[in-house]
Formats: structure tokens, C-alpha cells, sequence
């Protein structure tokens, strides 16, 4: 999956899990496209609630190759067409963006520590890329592990909580660019932040 589409699909994570429901004709369809395994389609129809199914299949598709998000926004079509039809809308307008227009946060914004409710906001828009993230900013891949251990059921709470040890031991030094320049390192699109510290 091209970066432009991984960025898209985590920009739009929330969104997308609180507006359609991954019931068996979306997985089915991206089955018999041969986007899904068998084994994926069992791993997402085995979570607790759709939402939970949703974010999973947001967790797999990025890598699950080059036509996988063109056939997702196909699998839409029957069921949630106007979904389909505003993600196509909001990647043609992301699309014409100025490509040099690299980030509209503000230096002072770009100085300061992140706060609790921004590292929240901010797990809540990472996805797969979050442990590449976190390596990158110095947290150790025993941190990471406790993490995972210790919210075994909640990516977010796993990602909030590998940022909360990287700002509690870089102090002052945990700014708001040394998270840029982490979540670019990992390709992860600036837009992700400014959706943040807007």
C-alpha cells in the first residue's frame, strides 16, 4: 500500500470506526478478493464489538499490498457508498495539497511538552507504525514490551503509554518537534500532528 494511502487510512482511523460496520460483506468481499486470509478474516470476526472488528482490519490492510485500499473503498460501496464516496472526495482534496507544505504547526507549539490529553489524541491516530515511533525516540524495547504486557486489549493504551515514558525521561526535552521529527522518520504523514496540536 502506497504511504499516501497508509497515511490516509490513519488519519481517518477514528472516523472510520465510529461510521461503518466490518460485517461479513466487507470482509467477504475483501476475502474473495484476495486482499484477506482466511486467517485474517477469522482474526477480525474474532473481536468483541464492531469497532474492534474495524480497527483491525484498519491494522491489517496497510500490509496487505498495493491494491488493498483501492478494493476496501470498493467493499464500501454496497453497504456505506457515502463513506466510500467522502474518503475518495478527502483524498482527491489531500491530493492537490501544496507538496511543499510540510507542517502548519507553530514553533511555539513545536517547543513545548506535550500534554496528557495530546499523547491521547495522538494513540489515537497511530497505528501499526507506533513501536518504530517510539524506538525512534529513545524508548527502550523493554518499555515497549511492558507496554504491550501491561493493555494487552488496547493499542491506544499501549501507544499512550510507551509516549508517557518517552516524555517522563526526556523532560523538557520531550517536545512536540522531537515527536515530528520521530513520526517522520517513520513515515508517518505531519498531518497526523497538526490533527493534534491544531
Amino acid at each position: 500500500m502506497e504511504p499516501t494511502h497508509k497515511d490516509f487510512l490513519r488519519t481517518h482511523r477514528l472516523f472510520l470506526s465510529n461510521q461503518i460496520l466490518i460485517d461479513d460483506t466487507v470482509v467477504h468481499y475483501l476475502y474473495q478478493e484476495n486482499i484477506l486470509t482466511e486467517s485474517h478474516v477469522e482474526e477480525i470476526q474474532a473481536q468483541t464489538t464492531s469497532k474492534r472488528r474495524t480497527l483491525r482490519l484498519l491494522d491489517i490492510l496497510p500490509t496487505r499490498g498495493p491494491h488493498a485500499f483501492g478494493t476496501f473503498l470498493k467493499s464500501l460501496e454496497e453497504e456505506f457508498l457515502w463513506v466510500a464516496e467522502r474518503l475518495r472526495q478527502e483524498l482527491r482534496a489531500s491530493t492537490e495539497r501544496d507538496p511543499t507544505e510540510v507542517c502548519r504547526i507553530s514553533e511555539e507549539t513545536l517547543r513545548k511538552v506535550p500534554s496528557d490529553q495530546e499523547l491521547n489524541r495522538l494513540s489515537g491516530r497511530l497505528g501499526p507504525e507506533w513501536e518504530s515511533v517510539l524506538l525512534d525516540l529513545g524508548v527502550s524495547a523493554g518499555q515497549l514490551f511492558r507496554c504491550r504486557a501491561n493493555h494487552p486489549h488496547s493499542l491506544q493504551s499501549q501507544v499512550l503509554a510507551g509516549l508517557i515514558a518517552w516524555r517522563q525521561s526526556g523532560g523538557r526535552g520531550a517536545t512536540v518537534q522531537q515527536l515530528l521529527q520521530s513520526l517522520q522518520a517513520a513515515q508517518v504523514h505531519a498531518s497526523v500532528l497538526e490533527e493534534v496540536f491544531r
